[in-house]
Protein backbone atom coordinates (compact mmCIF):
# COMPACT_ATOMS: atom_id res chain seq x y z
CA UNK A 1 0.00 0.00 0.00
CA UNK A 2 1.06 3.78 -1.04
CA UNK A 3 2.01 6.17 1.18
CA UNK A 4 -0.77 8.38 -0.49
CA UNK A 5 -3.72 4.83 -0.47
CA UNK A 6 -2.39 4.86 3.73
CA UNK A 7 -3.56 8.36 4.21
CA UNK A 8 -6.63 8.05 2.13
CA UNK A 9 -7.49 4.65 4.28
CA UNK A 10 -7.13 7.07 7.37
CA UNK A 11 -9.29 9.44 6.00
CA UNK A 12 -12.10 6.97 5.72
CA UNK A 13 -11.05 5.80 9.08
CA UNK A 14 -12.03 9.17 10.48
CA UNK A 15 -15.29 9.84 8.23
CA UNK A 16 -16.68 6.31 9.26
CA UNK A 17 -15.63 7.13 13.31
CA UNK A 18 -17.60 10.31 13.10
CA UNK A 19 -20.53 8.74 11.05
CA UNK A 20 -20.79 5.83 13.68
CA UNK A 21 -21.01 7.71 16.25
CA UNK A 22 -23.76 9.92 15.29
CA UNK A 23 -25.45 7.03 13.34
CA UNK A 24 -23.75 4.26 12.31
CA UNK A 25 -22.66 3.00 8.70
CA UNK A 26 -19.20 3.76 8.30
CA UNK A 27 -18.30 0.65 7.02
CA UNK A 28 -20.19 1.55 4.24
CA UNK A 29 -16.74 4.18 3.72
CA UNK A 30 -13.96 2.18 4.94
CA UNK A 31 -14.86 -1.27 3.17
CA UNK A 32 -15.22 -0.19 -0.33
CA UNK A 33 -12.26 1.91 -0.04
CA UNK A 34 -10.24 -1.09 1.08
CA UNK A 35 -11.49 -2.75 -2.32
CA UNK A 36 -10.53 -0.02 -4.26
CA UNK A 37 -6.96 -0.46 -2.65
CA UNK A 38 -6.99 -4.26 -4.17
CA UNK A 39 -7.73 -5.60 -0.34
CA UNK A 40 -9.40 -8.89 -0.78
CA UNK A 41 -13.17 -8.70 0.42
CA UNK A 42 -12.60 -11.41 3.21
CA UNK A 43 -9.56 -9.44 4.25
CA UNK A 44 -11.04 -5.77 3.88
CA UNK A 45 -14.09 -7.10 6.21
CA UNK A 46 -12.16 -8.79 8.80
CA UNK A 47 -9.29 -5.68 9.02
CA UNK A 48 -12.07 -3.31 9.03
CA UNK A 49 -14.10 -4.94 12.06
CA UNK A 50 -11.10 -4.79 13.97
CA UNK A 51 -9.74 -1.62 13.17
CA UNK A 52 -13.12 0.29 14.04
CA UNK A 53 -13.39 -1.06 17.47
CA UNK A 54 -11.10 2.22 18.67
CA UNK A 55 -13.14 4.35 17.28
CA UNK A 56 -16.68 2.85 18.66
CA UNK A 57 -14.95 3.13 22.21
CA UNK A 58 -13.34 6.72 21.22
CA UNK A 59 -17.56 7.52 20.38
CA UNK A 60 -19.19 5.40 23.27
CA UNK A 61 -16.73 7.77 25.37
CA UNK A 62 -17.42 10.97 23.77
CA UNK A 63 -20.88 10.43 24.61
CA UNK A 64 -20.38 9.70 28.48
CA UNK A 65 -22.28 12.26 29.25
CA UNK A 66 -25.29 11.44 27.93
CA UNK A 67 -24.79 7.82 29.39
CA UNK A 68 -25.39 9.07 33.34
CA UNK A 69 -27.88 6.68 35.19
CA UNK A 70 -28.17 4.48 32.38
CA UNK A 71 -26.22 1.84 33.80
CA UNK A 72 -28.62 -1.13 34.55
CA UNK A 73 -30.21 -0.08 31.31
CA UNK A 74 -26.56 -0.95 29.01
CA UNK A 75 -25.84 -3.82 30.99
CA UNK A 76 -28.75 -5.66 30.39
CA UNK A 77 -28.67 -4.75 26.66
CA UNK A 78 -25.15 -5.30 26.13
CA UNK A 79 -25.98 -9.11 26.99
CA UNK A 80 -27.81 -9.39 23.91
CA UNK A 81 -25.29 -7.40 21.76
CA UNK A 82 -22.31 -9.76 22.87
CA UNK A 83 -24.61 -12.97 22.62
CA UNK A 84 -25.80 -11.66 18.84
CA UNK A 85 -22.62 -10.23 17.78
CA UNK A 86 -20.78 -13.88 18.97
CA UNK A 87 -23.25 -15.88 17.05
CA UNK A 88 -22.85 -13.24 13.99
CA UNK A 89 -19.05 -13.41 13.52
CA UNK A 90 -19.38 -17.31 13.71
CA UNK A 91 -21.80 -16.85 10.76
CA UNK A 92 -19.54 -15.08 8.98
CA UNK A 93 -16.91 -17.40 9.23
CA UNK A 94 -18.71 -21.06 8.36
CA UNK A 95 -21.29 -19.47 6.14
CA UNK A 96 -21.28 -18.35 2.23
CA UNK A 97 -21.63 -14.57 1.65
CA UNK A 98 -24.92 -15.21 -0.17
CA UNK A 99 -26.75 -16.47 2.96
CA UNK A 100 -27.50 -12.96 4.44
CA UNK A 101 -27.32 -10.57 1.05
CA UNK A 102 -31.04 -11.12 0.67
CA UNK A 103 -32.04 -10.16 4.06
CA UNK A 104 -29.57 -7.50 5.05
CA UNK A 105 -30.86 -4.62 2.17
CA UNK A 106 -34.46 -5.54 3.65
CA UNK A 107 -33.16 -4.98 7.29
CA UNK A 108 -32.07 -1.74 6.44
CA UNK A 109 -35.26 -0.68 4.98
CA UNK A 110 -37.26 -1.78 8.08
CA UNK A 111 -35.05 0.49 9.71
CA UNK A 112 -35.53 3.26 8.28
CA UNK A 113 -39.09 2.76 8.26
CA UNK A 114 -38.89 2.17 11.73
CA UNK A 115 -37.11 5.70 12.67
CA UNK A 116 -39.60 7.76 10.36
CA UNK A 117 -42.59 6.67 12.22
CA UNK A 118 -40.70 6.03 15.48
CA UNK A 119 -42.42 9.18 17.70
CA UNK A 120 -45.93 7.44 16.73
CA UNK A 121 -45.06 4.12 17.55
CA UNK A 122 -43.38 5.00 20.29
CA UNK A 123 -46.51 7.08 21.51
CA UNK A 124 -48.10 3.41 21.10
CA UNK A 125 -45.93 1.61 23.09
CA UNK A 126 -46.09 3.61 25.74
CA UNK A 127 -50.10 3.74 25.77
CA UNK A 128 -50.38 -0.33 25.60
CA UNK A 129 -47.81 0.32 29.17
CA UNK A 130 -49.67 2.84 30.58
CA UNK A 131 -51.99 0.34 32.65
CA UNK A 132 -48.67 -1.32 33.88
CA UNK A 133 -47.15 2.29 35.16
CA UNK A 134 -45.34 3.26 31.83
CA UNK A 135 -42.84 1.10 29.86
CA UNK A 136 -40.33 -0.47 31.77
CA UNK A 137 -36.94 1.29 32.13
CA UNK A 138 -34.85 -1.14 30.43
CA UNK A 139 -37.30 -1.26 27.37
CA UNK A 140 -40.46 -2.99 26.56
CA UNK A 141 -39.89 -6.81 26.67
CA UNK A 142 -39.05 -7.30 23.18
CA UNK A 143 -36.45 -4.40 22.81
CA UNK A 144 -33.55 -7.34 24.20
CA UNK A 145 -34.61 -10.28 21.40
CA UNK A 146 -34.56 -7.16 19.07
CA UNK A 147 -30.82 -6.19 20.58
CA UNK A 148 -29.67 -9.39 20.16
CA UNK A 149 -31.22 -9.68 16.35
CA UNK A 150 -29.11 -6.56 15.63
CA UNK A 151 -25.79 -7.52 17.73
CA UNK A 152 -25.94 -10.50 15.15
CA UNK A 153 -26.16 -8.47 12.24
CA UNK A 154 -23.07 -6.33 13.85
CA UNK A 155 -20.74 -9.56 14.20
CA UNK A 156 -21.78 -10.38 10.21
CA UNK A 157 -21.24 -7.16 8.68
CA UNK A 158 -22.64 -4.31 10.77
CA UNK A 159 -22.73 -1.88 7.65
CA UNK A 160 -25.78 0.88 9.06
CA UNK A 161 -26.04 -1.27 12.37
CA UNK A 162 -26.98 2.11 14.40
CA UNK A 163 -29.72 2.77 12.13
CA UNK A 164 -31.72 -0.36 13.03
CA UNK A 165 -30.45 -0.11 16.72
CA UNK A 166 -32.03 3.51 17.38
CA UNK A 167 -35.11 2.32 15.80
CA UNK A 168 -35.43 -0.29 18.46
CA UNK A 169 -33.87 1.81 21.34
CA UNK A 170 -36.52 4.27 19.87
CA UNK A 171 -39.27 2.80 20.36
CA UNK A 172 -39.23 0.49 22.80
CA UNK A 173 -37.33 2.68 25.28
CA UNK A 174 -39.26 5.70 26.81
CA UNK A 175 -35.77 8.26 26.85
CA UNK A 176 -33.84 10.72 24.78
CA UNK A 177 -32.80 10.24 21.05
CA UNK A 178 -29.34 11.55 22.70
CA UNK A 179 -28.90 9.23 25.67
CA UNK A 180 -30.28 6.68 23.59
CA UNK A 181 -27.83 7.41 21.20
CA UNK A 182 -24.98 7.12 23.65
CA UNK A 183 -26.43 3.77 24.52
CA UNK A 184 -26.04 2.62 21.22
CA UNK A 185 -22.57 3.49 20.93
CA UNK A 186 -21.69 1.48 23.84
CA UNK A 187 -23.79 -1.40 22.14
CA UNK A 188 -21.75 -0.91 19.34
CA UNK A 189 -18.42 -0.92 21.00
CA UNK A 190 -19.09 -4.20 22.39
CA UNK A 191 -20.37 -5.80 19.25
CA UNK A 192 -17.32 -4.63 17.19
CA UNK A 193 -14.97 -5.72 19.79
CA UNK A 194 -16.42 -9.16 20.06
CA UNK A 195 -16.38 -9.49 16.63
CA UNK A 196 -12.80 -8.00 16.66
CA UNK A 197 -12.28 -11.38 19.13
CA UNK A 198 -13.23 -13.44 17.25
CA UNK A 199 -11.76 -12.73 14.02
CA UNK A 200 -8.29 -12.23 15.29
CA UNK A 201 -8.21 -15.72 17.20
CA UNK A 202 -10.06 -17.68 14.39
CA UNK A 203 -8.70 -15.83 11.27
CA UNK A 204 -5.66 -14.23 12.60
CA UNK A 205 -3.81 -15.18 9.01
CA UNK A 206 -6.39 -12.80 7.01
CA UNK A 207 -5.76 -10.12 9.13
CA UNK A 208 -3.93 -6.85 7.50
CA UNK A 209 -2.57 -5.04 10.72
CA UNK A 210 -1.74 -2.52 8.73
CA UNK A 211 -5.09 -1.75 7.24
CA UNK A 212 -6.21 -2.14 11.16
CA UNK A 213 -3.68 0.79 12.31
CA UNK A 214 -4.97 2.72 10.03
CA UNK A 215 -8.83 2.58 10.36
CA UNK A 216 -7.96 2.55 14.24
CA UNK A 217 -6.01 5.96 14.06
CA UNK A 218 -8.42 7.51 12.10
CA UNK A 219 -11.99 5.92 13.75
CA UNK A 220 -10.57 7.29 16.91
CA UNK A 221 -10.40 11.07 15.81
CA UNK A 222 -13.34 10.64 13.96
CA UNK A 223 -15.85 9.19 17.23
CA UNK A 224 -14.36 12.42 19.36
CA UNK A 225 -15.62 14.62 16.02
CA UNK A 226 -18.90 12.61 15.89
CA UNK A 227 -19.93 12.84 19.71
CA UNK A 228 -19.36 16.52 19.30
CA UNK A 229 -21.68 17.09 15.83
CA UNK A 230 -24.10 14.41 17.15
CA UNK A 231 -24.93 15.83 20.77
CA UNK A 232 -25.35 19.24 19.13
CA UNK A 233 -28.35 17.60 16.66
CA UNK A 234 -32.08 18.17 17.60
CA UNK A 235 -34.03 14.94 17.74
CA UNK A 236 -36.03 16.06 14.16
CA UNK A 237 -32.38 16.36 12.68
CA UNK A 238 -30.63 14.10 14.19
CA UNK A 239 -33.65 11.66 13.45
CA UNK A 240 -33.15 13.06 9.65
CA UNK A 241 -29.73 11.97 9.72
CA UNK A 242 -30.46 8.60 10.13
CA UNK A 243 -33.09 8.50 7.64
CA UNK A 244 -30.35 9.75 5.03
CA UNK A 245 -27.49 7.69 5.91
CA UNK A 246 -29.34 4.74 5.96
CA UNK A 247 -30.93 5.39 2.85
CA UNK A 248 -27.23 5.63 1.28
CA UNK A 249 -26.72 2.36 2.76
CA UNK A 250 -29.73 0.87 1.48
CA UNK A 251 -28.50 2.14 -2.13
CA UNK A 252 -24.64 1.15 -1.96
CA UNK A 253 -26.13 -2.52 -0.63
CA UNK A 254 -28.66 -2.66 -3.47
CA UNK A 255 -26.21 -1.41 -6.59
Amino acid sequence: MSLLEAGLVVLAGIAAGTINTVVGSGTLITFPTLLAFGVPPVTANVSNAIGLVPGSVSGAVGYRRELGGQRARVLRLASGTFLGALAGAVLLLVLPASAFEAIVPALILLGLVLVVCQPRLSAWVAARHAHLGGVPENGAPWVWPAVLLVGVYCGYFGAAQGVLMMAVLGIGVDDTLQRLNGVKNVLAALGNGVAGLVFVLAAFDTVDWTVVALIAAGSVIGGQLGAGVGRRLPPWLLRTVIVMVGAVALVVLLA
